[in-house]
């Protein structure tokens, strides 16, 4: 490990009131959970240093490599709808980057930003935000990833007590829509949020840098991959929780799991987080609130842009959100060409499955296989047939097509409950397997089989905020 050397040079950009040098609190007998080596190959890391004290060290805060800056990032942010203009980094550290990956220390103690928390994240929420993130990397969704956990002795007091953990993000950015709205605040706006933008350009769109004009661009860029983020959430059945602004990467990517949940049987008004008392961050209100947030972004941009504008291209977010949503269901059903009823027949299937409570990715893993599911409608299925009969491919060419996009196996919470009661007493061999599902969701492994089943009855678990 001590050969590695960060850069933190990207730190010139910026005022100091955008982040605070911070060291970390390491935990108390740390060990480690699971190390994710497809990530570590792509960054270039041997395999060896994934092994030994000293990757163990560097994630727990205790080994700062040559170049490492460690410093929390301040933001702000609409949190359930009301703006809180202090927030931040209150319990993970920014490393540096390691090529183009930022790296980050989630649970590593307290910061500035950590207000009355202490700075800790819980083993149950550090497996799950690492496990989901890899999940849904192999899914095709622009996400943040995670490298490795640690868990250790220290006592962290949530519900109950529970294991305190680290988990090392990484990402391309760890820039929020609630970084822009904190550059907003004060007497220095348009400087603030100008050279955040500046930023942003050269470190996640370096093709705007000579745009006529770039702040606009910018955050037509933002509205743009948000957009396909959210598209492809609702197409696998996604929910995130706790859609914040300071939980909105500006690169469009999934960031912050949370009470996240993925879809077993189909409910569109399903909320996965118990602190959403009004549910806010339902499944079918996700795009809705990707759009609200975007609208809060447009306000901190008008510092620097027309803001009617902006407002005008947000207006027109939904419109195109349902065009490229009901491509992607297409697709999910394998048909190549569009038709004037493809919305009807989408929607029939959608009233289907949750008029007869069916598994909404295991009905289309059977349906890629060329299975109706024995509850869906007759009505529907002969729809279908009939829709079929307009596409000029083969049904061999179809079935094939729909298995490399329908997955066999999600992270559901049932299965996450698992591997966390067993990690939490010190055996990660399910956290071990999980991975393994994650990074190959589409494939049929007779080791996980089980783990494709209609999900039981007594499930649709949900979690709440506390981590």
């Amino acid at each position: 490990m001590r050969d590695l050397c960060l850069d933190s040079s990207h730190l010139e950009m910026l005022d100091r009131r955008f982040y605070e040098l911070r060291t970390a609190s390491p935990l108390t007998n740390a060990v480690l959970v699971s190390a994710n080596e497809r990530l570590a190959c792509e960054m270039g890391l041997d395999t060896l240093h994934l092994r030994g004290e000293d990757f163990v060290k560097w994630l727990n805060g205790e080994l700062v490599l040559d170049g490492s800056k460690p410093h929390a990032n301040a933001y702000s942010g609409h949190q359930f709808g009301y703006f809180v203009p202090n927030l931040g980094d209150g319990r993970a550290l920014n490393l540096g980057r390691l090529g183009g990956w930022h790296l980050q220390l989630k649970g590593s103690g307290r910061t500035a930003f950590s207000r009355d928390g202490d700075g800790r994240a819980v083993l149950r929420s550090s497996i799950r935000e690492y496990l989901a993130s890899e999940l849904m990397h192999s899914l095709g969704i622009a996400t943040t990833r995670a490298l490795a956990i640690i868990t250790s002795d220290t006592k962290v007091y949530r519900e109950r007590i529970e294991r305190g953990a680290i988990v090392m993000r990484a990402s391309s950015s760890w820039v929020r829509f609630g970084s822009f709205e904190f550059a907003y605040l004060g007497e220095h706006k348009e400087r603030h949020v100008k050279m955040l933008a500046d930023y942003v350009i050269a470190q996640s769109y370096p093709e705007l840098k000579e745009a006529q004009n770039p702040y606009e661009e910018l955050f037509f860029a933002v509205c743009d991959r948000s957009l396909e983020m959210v598209a492809h959430w609702q197409s696998v059945g996604f929910m995130h929780g706790v859609m914040n602004t300071d939980n909105m990467s500006i690169e469009g990517k999934t960031i912050d799991y949370g009470p996240y949940a993925f879809m077993e049987a189909y409910d569109r008004k399903f909320i996965c987080n118990t602190s959403d008392y009004e549910g806010r961050y339902s499944f079918e209100n996700q795009p809705y609130i990707v759009q609200w947030n975007l609208a809060a972004l447009a306000h901190a941009f008008g510092a620097i842009c027309d803001i009617e504008v902006l407002k005008s291209y947000v207006n027109t977010f939904i419109g195109r959100y349902k065009k490229r949503y009901y491509e992607l269901m297409r697709e999910k059903l394998g048909l190549e060409s569009a038709c004037e009823d493809d919305a009807a027949l989408i929607l029939g299937l959608l009233s289907s499955l949750e008029l007869n409570e069916i598994d909404y990715t295991d009905f289309f893993a059977q349906l890629s296989h060329a299975k109706f599911h024995e509850r869906v409608s007759i009505e529907w299925q002969e729809a279908y047939k009939e829709r079929l009969q307009k596409e000029s491919q083969s049904d061999e060419e179809r079935l094939a097509k729909m298995q490399r996009i329908n997955p066999r196996y999600v992270l559901k919470n049932y299965i996450l409950e698992d591997a966390i009661s067993h990690a939490e007493r010190l055996d990660f061999s399910k956290v071990a397997l999980l991975l393994e599902i994650a990074q190959e969701p589409y494939e049929k492994n007779e080791a996980y089989e089980s783990y494709s089943a209609s999900v039981p009855k007594r499930t649709n678990i949900r979690c709440s905020c506390s981590s």
